[in-house]
């Protein structure tokens, strides 16, 4: 069969490798759709993901329909649909240097177990909604890590995947009020479409004087000497340096700021001036227990998920599909589909 893999620094190729097969303890899985992640392009700029060497299988994101199960295995009937942990696969992380990518036809799940390995999910829910379950679990991460409650007031930064998963996840939570700020117009009519209370655009708008007007002005505190939004909770799905100076510029006294976001160059913070604000900063990385947790909310809104997706392409042009997701503002959410 057919897969994507990096060769080398910058280049993709399209590989001829062994169809896995499956024994009795396994499951075999048609991929039906897998979504690109912004670590796809990092790892083909690196030319690989360590420790792997030489040809590196991509796809991380998948979505597909079992068509083998081992005599074996619990909990899964060929032709169920169902979304994959990519990171408990024992063979090393699917697409994220394992010895499989979900930019294949098929992947298979060694010792598979249900609801470790795989879970199934209602045939109705499309492959390529199914295959958000991954990057929206990452979403969940940060969402959990925020300690976010119902009532709360929060903000997100960055209108792309991750930022509208978080925003999903904070409904999900009952979060009362959550503002999406971008600079991108189109994603903020998106992130209004998919549930957002509020959005700003920070290229043209005061962003202190707007979240004061949205949430209300916080009660004065000792060290504390201008007027701060009653925001409770901001979020960092951009990863641009201005977000975290921003928050730092305006928060109240016990805000949380949560980083899921990949800050690719170093932000200068001056703690004595953040010390009487108490600002708890959390950073969130990965899903050590989201990755079916956030299925639930997947299946029940997926029409609002869907949403999410701006580019679709078939594995035929899956190189055109990787460099339209590497190039800066070209797309959001690119996904690929398999028949």
């Amino acid at each position: 069969m057919k897969s994507v893999m990096v060769t080398a620094p910058n280049t993709t190729e399209i590989v001829e490798v062994p169809e896995p097969t499956a024994g009795p303890r396994d499951v075999l899985v048609r991929i039906r759709a897998c979504g690109i992640c912004g670590s796809d392009h990092m790892y083909t700029m690196y030319g690989g993901i360590p420790p792997r060497q030489g040809a590196t299988p991509l796809g991380h994101e998948p979505a597909g329909e079992i068509v083998f199960v081992g005599d074996e295995v619990q909990g899964a009937q060929v032709g169920d649909h169902v979304v994959i942990n990519p990171m408990a696969a024992s063979d090393g992380i699917i697409g994220s240097g394992g010895a499989q990518g979900a930019f294949s036809p098929f992947v298979v799940l060694f010792d598979a177990v249900a609801g470790t390995h795989f879970r199934v999910i209602p045939n109705e829910i499309p492959f390529e909604v199914a295959a958000l379950n991954e990057p929206m679990a990452v979403a969940r991460h940060a969402v959990n890590r925020s300690g976010a409650k119902a009532g709360e007031q929060a903000v997100v930064f960055g209108a792309g995947p991750i930022g509208l998963g978080v925003l999903l996840s904070l409904k999900a939570k009952g979060v009362e009020h959550v503002v999406v700020i971008d600079i991108i117009p189109t994603r903020l009519e998106k992130a209004l479409a998919i549930g957002a209370d509020a959005v700003i655009n920070s290229a043209e708008e005061d962003v202190k004087a707007r979240l004061i007007e949205l949430h209300g002005e916080a009660p004065p505190v000792v060290g504390i000497r201008d007027a701060r939004p009653a925001t409770d909770l901001y979020l960092d799905a951009a990863g641009a340096p201005v977000v975290p100076t921003t928050v730092f510029g305006l928060v109240k006294q016990g805000a949380r700021l949560v980083i899921p976001a990949v800050h690719k160059k170093p932000v200068e913070v001056d703690f004595g001036g953040l010390l009487t604000t108490e600002i708890s900063i959390i950073m969130s990385m990965g899903y050590p227990t989201e990755i079916f947790e956030v299925t639930d909310d997947l299946i029940a809104n997926w029409q609002k998920y869907q949403l999410i997706i701006s580019d679709r392409f078939d594995i035929a042009d899956v190189q055109r599909a990787l460099e339209v997701a590497a190039t800066p503002g070209a797309a959001d959410k690119v996904m690929v589909t398999l028949d």
